[in-house]
C-alpha cells in the first residue's frame, strides 16, 4: 500500500515557474512507477509525465515537454514536477500516481492505482 500526498501547487502568473512535490508513504516506494496527471474543469485527466521506479526514464506529455521535468529522490520517497513557462492552459488539478506494475511513462490511468488527493494549480494570463 502507498499513500500519496502532492503539495506546492498555487497561484502564479503566465511565464511563471512552480514545483510540485508528491511525498509517499508505504515501504519500497522505489519499486513503484510514477506519473503526473492534470484535470482541469469540463475536460478529461490528462497525462503530464512519467517516471520510472528508477528515475533513469522520464515521459513526458506533448503539450507540456520542454517545460515541466519531472524527478524523484527514492531516499525521500518523492516525486517532484518542476514547471516552467507556465501557460493559462496548464491551469487544472494535478495528480500524483503511482503503481508497482505500471509500464514506465503510461499515460494510461486505470494502469494506477494509487492516486494523491491533489493540488491545485492556477496560471493567470
Amino acid at each position: 500500500q502507498v499513500q500519496l500526498v502532492e503539495s506546492g501547487g498555487g497561484l502564479v502568473q503566465a511565464g511563471g515557474s512552480l514545483r510540485l512535490s508528491c511525498a509517499a508513504s508505504g515501504r519500497a516506494f522505489s519499486r513503484y512507477g510514477a506519473g503526473w496527471f492534470r484535470q482541469a474543469p469540463g475536460k478529461e485527466r490528462e497525462f503530464v509525465a512519467g517516471i520510472s521506479d528508477s528515475g533513469d526514464s522520464t515521459y513526458y506529455g506533448d503539450s507540456v515537454r520542454g517545460r515541466f521535468t519531472i524527478s524523484r529522490d527514492n531516499a525521500k520517497n518523492t516525486v517532484t514536477l518542476q514547471m516552467n513557462s507556465l501557460k493559462p492552459e496548464d491551469t487544472a488539478v494535478y495528480y500524483c500516481a503511482a503503481d508497482r506494475a505500471v509500464v514506465p511513462g503510461s499515460p494510461l490511468e486505470y494502469e494506477y492505482d494509487y492516486w494523491g488527493q491533489g493540488t491545485q494549480v492556477t496560471v493567470s494570463s
